[in-house]
């Protein structure tokens, strides 16, 4: 049996608690909230799984195999640095670090130089401890994205251009609106997704030489879009983008175009399943999908949005790696480019220019 600890009670978490009770040989043994109990208790019972502890004592229980780190951003390098040091393996969410210092963010460069040293921290505090560090990024491990690889490596066909992009209304989070929490917006919370995907299709064959982007933001705030080109050493591009201004429900979308094919991965809307209904309320409490309040008119009920986005299918792989103890195959080397490029793309926003990477 795999013994899994869940830190954190959020949006994230809960995901996480529905997909790791659908893994056979897997059980969650604990669930930590960082500073209420009673919340973390009430999590526990709500998702039937054995109990709340405090990290403490999930760091000092031998039988828990993997620290899944479903946290403020903020959180992510102390945690993960504590939970290498006393041998367990680690699954930290995206992105894996951020610039959360108590210093102005109006400096981007410093914001950058701290964030990729958070998440360099995080690589070798897990490779001096010997326990593997699994990136989540779920776009990884979503079924259109996975079939799509397959294809494109039996194709021969060569990449030239990929468009990304993920958008809805607005963070679950009350952190996300906060730069000390945070770290960054939606280029950072929503457009790491394609680029991580983006970084895992080219895994071996092209590297990111250079980005320019563009953000807006109001009021200090993080910035609520934000967009990026990335450029590859092998001459092609990759924009992606993130947005918090979509109204009815998320939308997450991967295209890739090449010398032989084109693929176009829908993660959310999917429409294996269309609805109409004339009321509000006509499916009871039924969930619809992410991001969709009602259910009158159209609408495109996802019949299993953990397997869709990849979620399911990032803590299968997860439980295997364990069980045969193998790499992972999304992992903390690809979380930290992933920041390498957000960084430099927001210091590219500030200054107006290409920065070379």
């Amino acid at each position: 049996m795999i013994k899994v600890a869940i830190v954190g009670t959020g949006f994230l978490a809960r995901t996480r608690a529905r997909c790791w009770k659908r893994v056979f040989g897997a059980q969650v043994a604990c669930v930590v909230a960082a500073r209420d109990g009673a919340k973390a208790a009430a999590f526990a019972r709500e998702h039937a799984l054995a109990g709340a502890c405090t990290i403490d004592e999930v760091l000092a229980d031998r039988s828990v195999a993997l620290v899944d780190l479903c946290v403020a951003n903020r959180a992510h390098r102390e945690l993960c640095e504590r939970a290498a040091s006393a041998g367990k393996d680690v699954l930290c969410t995206k992105p894996l670090a951020a610039y959360c210092g108590d210093g102005p963010v109006d400096d981007r460069a410093a914001m950058l130089a701290r964030a990729v040293d958070d998440a360099d921290a995080m690589v070798e505090a897990c490779r001096r401890a010997s326990v593997r560090l699994f990136y989540g990024e779920n776009w990884c491990f979503a079924p259109a994205i996975v079939r799509a690889d397959a294809l494109a490596r039996a194709s021969g066909g060569a990449i030239v251009e990929m468009r990304g992009w993920e958008s809805h209304s607005g963070s679950h989070s009350p952190y996300a609106r906060d730069w000390s929490h945070a770290g960054g917006g939606a280029l950072l919370r929503l457009g790491a997704h394609p680029i991580g995907a983006m970084l895992w299709l080219r895994r071996g064959s092209a590297r990111v030489t250079s980005v320019t982007a563009e953000v807006r933001s109001a009021d200090g705030a993080p910035e609520s879009w934000g967009s990026c080109v990335l450029r590859f050493d092998d001459g092609s591009v990759g924009v992606a983008h993130g947005s918090d201004h979509m109204l009815g429900g998320m939308q997450s979308h991967l295209t890739v175009l090449s010398t032989a094919f084109r693929f176009e991965c829908a993660l959310s809307p999917i429409d294996t399943l269309r609805a109409y209904a004339p009321r509000d309320g006509a499916f009871g409490g039924e969930y619809i999908m992410e991001k969709v309040d009602g259910q009158a008119g159209w609408s495109t009920p996802i019949p299993d949005e953990e397997w869709s986005s990849g979620q399911q299918g990032l803590v299968q792989s997860v439980a295997e790696a364990l069980v045969r103890g193998s790499a992972p195959s999304c992992d903390g080397v690809l979380g930290r480019e992933v920041v390498r490029i957000v960084y430099s793309a927001y210091l590219s926003a500030a200054e107006g220019r290409r920065v070379a990477l």
